[in-house]
């Protein structure tokens, strides 16, 4: 069977996390600097990245944080182009504005346009660019994790730009997992249900809003930081290196259904 923590090492390994300075970004980045991967965490705040880069140096990581707008392209593009190497990017920035399909002004509609999807399609691309420019890319092997949710698999109320947005997340996955499959990249997606944050926590304050997620997840409890982030090292690493074109759906069950 060989040896279990090779199948998830990435030693050797530079990867990119997105919106890594807090949340779901934050846990991943801590999981794949645990793995051994040099980990640059990119987002707009650089004090939150300091702090992410402070925790994973303390856990005897390698973390380099990088202010960066991902609406900015020519900054983003520059950013990965100064990248010693690029082989895990890990597209995780994103936002919703929860409302009823009828009040959705433009100015919403293209705000998460512009992020959730603009902005991811061409992180993704100068992200396989970078590592298309690698000669050996194809022995090397690539991951390319497009952080979608279980809202880009199914519809909910007040929530229809966000799923317009992951239901095209998903369908850009498959894509390029088509046309990077030859150059030894593998891209896939990661659909999380609702996780418990502080960010979220405001939400689930609220009963009604609270019973009717947890009514709709048949384990009966919301996700965890750390249950994503696993399953993104699971996708970054050998351990998957049949999976790709998929997506990873970490909901409780909430699509089964």
């Amino acid at each position: 069977m060989g040896d279990a923590s090779a199948r998830f090492s990435l030693e050797g390994r530079v990867a990119l996390v997105t919106g890594a300075g807090r949340g779901l970004g934050r846990s991943i980045a801590g999981a794949l600097a645990d793995a051994g991967a040099e980990v640059w965490l990119l987002a707009r705040t650089m004090d939150e990245l300091e702090r992410a880069a402070a925790a994973i140096r303390s856990a005897g990581g390698r973390a380099v944080p990088v202010a960066c707008d991902v609406t900015d392209s020519g900054a983003l593009a520059r950013v990965i182009g100064d990248m010693p190497a690029l082989d895990v990017l890990v597209n995780n920035a994103g936002t919703n504005i929860p409302e009823p399909f009828v009040d959705v002004s433009e100015g919403h509609l293209d705000r998460l346009l512009d992020l959730n999807v603009r902005a991811a399609f061409l992180v993704a691309q100068a992200g396989a660019r970078k590592m298309l420019a690698d000669p050996d890319r194809r022995t090397r092997g690539g991951a390319i994790i497009n952080v979608s949710s279980q809202m880009g698999h199914v519809g909910a109320v007040n929530r229809s730009v966000y799923c317009l947005t992951k239901h095209a997340l998903e369908g850009l996955t498959k894509a390029m997992a088509l046309e990077l499959a030859p150059h030894g990249i593998r891209v896939n997606s990661l659909a999380p249900t609702f996780i418990e944050t502080p960010l979220t926590a405001p939400m689930f304050a609220r009963p009604e809003f609270s019973k009717w997620v947890h009514e709709r997840i048949p384990l009966g409890r919301l996700g965890t930081p750390d249950e994503v982030a696993s399953a993104a090292l699971f996708l970054a690493s050998p351990a998957a290196s049949l999976v790709t074109g998929t997506s990873l759906v970490v909901d409780g069950g909430w699509t089964a259904q």
